[in-house]
């Protein structure tokens, strides 16, 4: 399977475990976990087959660590993302002092009047270093960053999570705890 085939199937697999379980006939369970036998055989109906032989490394290879497969293998999840229900049995955790996200200029006038919202997530995504916000950001265009201040927000009471993949959660991020990163800072605001 060529490197463009796999990012194919795994942002199908992405669109299947977080957001459409039914595109392929699947039914997650309570913490969004299903069988990767039916996993399998729904790629197939969906016209995008996969073998059990190319679904281990594309779990492994995926940069982004988006899935999880159970410890003896036969079950498969998305790590976070979803937009349906779903409880991942996350605890809380104590985040670093700044946290970042990244975003596109289009919508960053909205942002520092409204906060970040989790929109149709669970959670609102943000990642422990500029590098993996910019990669983020980057996927929708332009890339701008803006810096959390993750250690005001918890000694403020709001709670954060961390998925296995290390992408901290929290329900909403008030503008107040928002600024634009160092390097954003000297861009002309539209």
């Amino acid at each position: 399977m060529s490197d463009l085939d796999l990012k194919r199937a795994s942002k199908f697999i992405a669109l299947i475990l977080r957001h459409k379980p039914e595109v392929a006939g699947l039914t997650l369970d309570a913490e969004g976990w299903t069988d990767v036998e039916d996993l399998l055989r729904g790629l197939r109906a969906a016209g995008r087959p996969l073998s059990r032989d190319e679904l281990a490394p594309l779990v492994e290879a995926d940069a982004k660590g988006r899935y999880a497969l159970s410890p003896d293998g036969q079950r498969i999840r998305a790590q976070q993302g979803h937009s349906v229900a779903v409880d991942l049995r996350l605890q809380a955790a104590t985040p670093p002092l700044r946290l970042y996200h990244g975003t596109v200029r289009s919508v960053l006038d909205a942002i520092l009047v409204e906060g970040l919202r989790k929109m149709q997530r669970h959670h609102v995504h943000l990642s422990p270093d500029v590098e993996t916000a910019t990669a983020v950001g980057a996927r929708r265009g332009n890339p701008v960053i803006l810096e959390v201040d993750a250690a005001a927000m918890t000694a403020d009471g709001y709670a954060f999570l961390r998925s296995a993949n290390g992408v901290w959660l929290t329900d909403a991020v008030p503008p107040q705890y928002l600024r634009l990163h160092r390097a954003e800072a000297a861009l002309p605001h539209t």
